[in-house]
C-alpha cells in the first residue's frame, strides 16, 4: 500500500474501477475486509487520508477535500469512468465530484450520506455562521478523543470497550486499530489527526440541497443503516428524492455499518452497481 492510496485488483483490464472514499476518521485501511469482498467484482482504488495533504486544506463546504479526491480519480482512472463509492464524508464528495464531473464516474453509490436540505440545512448554516457546531454534535468529540496507546491491543481493547465499536466485525477492528493509528515515539496515535477530524465536521457543506435542483448526470443510488441516527437527524426526504428506487437498507446497522457488516455492505453494493450500469 503507498502512503497516498490503498489497492486492490489484479489489473484495468480485469474489473471496473471503483473508487472508494472514506468516512471522517477512518483511513482507507480500515476497509481492508470491505476491500477484499469488492475486489471480486472490482479494482479498488481508495485515498488513504483525504484532508491531510497540506496542498488541499479543509475549509468551508470542503471545495479543496474536492479538488483532492478529483485528483485522485484522475490518477487513478486514466481515462476509465469509476464507480464512485463513498461513506459518509467520502459520499458526499463522490457526490459533489459525479456532479461536477460527470465524464469521471459511472455512477455513486452513498453509503449512509443523506443529502442535508430544507430547514436542516438552514440550520447547519446557523450552527457553522455562530459558531455553535463546534460545542455540540460530533466537533467537540473530535476534539476529545483519546489519541495514544501503549500498542495495537490497547487501541482494540479501547475501542471494543464503547457501545459503537462493540458491535463492528472483529477483523474490522482489528484493522482500523493496525491501520488507524501509526507509531510514534514509542506509542500508537491516531493516524487521522483529529483536529482535521474536527474540522471536517464543523465545515460540512450546507448547500448540498442544491444538487436536487440539478443533479448529476451520472445514476446515484443509497445504502442506509436501518438504526442510524445521522439519518434521523439529517432526515432522507431530499436523498430520497435523488436516488428514487435505487435505495437499500443494511438491517440494525448504524451510520458505521460498514464496519459492522461488511458482507451485507459489499452485497449491496454490487446489486446496486450492477443495476445502475446495466446495459
Amino acid at each position: 500500500m503507498s502512503p497516498r492510496s490503498a489497492s486492490s485488483g489484479s489489473g484495468p483490464e480485469a474489473r471496473p474501477l471503483l473508487v472508494f472514499s472514506h468516512a471522517n476518521g477512518f483511513p482507507a485501511g480500515s476497509y481492508r475486509k470491505l476491500f477484499a469482498m469488492l475486489g471480486e467484482h472490482f479494482e479498488i482504488r481508495a485515498p488513504c487520508r483525504l484532508g491531510h495533504d497540506p496542498a488541499h486544506p479543509v475549509s468551508d463546504g470542503w471545495p479543496q477535500l474536492q479538488r483532492e479526491l478529483l485528483a485522485f480519480v484522475q490518477a487513478s482512472a486514466q481515462g476509465r469512468p469509476a464507480v464512485l463509492v463513498g461513506h459518509s464524508l467520502g459520499g458526499f464528495l463522490s457526490l459533489m465530484l459525479a456532479r461536477a464531473h460527470p465524464e469521471l464516474a459511472r455512477c455513486v453509490v452513498l453509503l449512509d450520506s443523506p443529502v442535508i436540505a430544507g430547514w436542516r440545512a438552514s440550520a447547519l448554516w446557523l450552527g457553522k455562521r455562530s459558531g455553535l457546531i463546534r460545542r455540540f454534535g460530533p466537533v467537540a468529540p473530535a476534539l476529545r478523543r483519546r489519541q495514544e496507546w501503549p500498542d495495537v491491543q490497547a487501541v482494540i481493547a479501547h475501542f471494543a470497550s464503547k457501545p459503537g465499536f462493540a458491535r463492528w466485525d472483529s477483523e474490522m477492528l482489528a484493522d482500523y486499530a493496525e491501520t488507524g493509528t501509526r507509531q510514534r515515539a514509542g506509542q500508537r496515535v491516531l493516524a487521522f489527526e483529529r483536529d482535521i477530524e474536527a474540522r471536517i465536521y464543523a465545515t460540512l457543506p450546507h448547500r448540498l440541497g442544491r444538487l436536487l435542483r440539478r443533479p448529476p448526470d451520472v445514476p446515484v443510488c443509497f445504502i442506509g443503516g436501518t438504526a442510524s441516527q445521522e439519518l434521523r437527524m439529517a432526515g432522507m426526504a431530499a436523498t430520497r428524492r435523488l436516488v428514487g428506487t435505487h435505495l437499500r437498507w443494511i438491517e440494525g446497522g448504524s451510520h458505521l455499518f460498514p464496519f459492522e457488516q461488511p458482507q451485507a455492505t459489499a452485497e449491496a453494493i454490487v446489486a446496486l452497481v450492477r443495476q445502475l450500469t446495466a446495459p
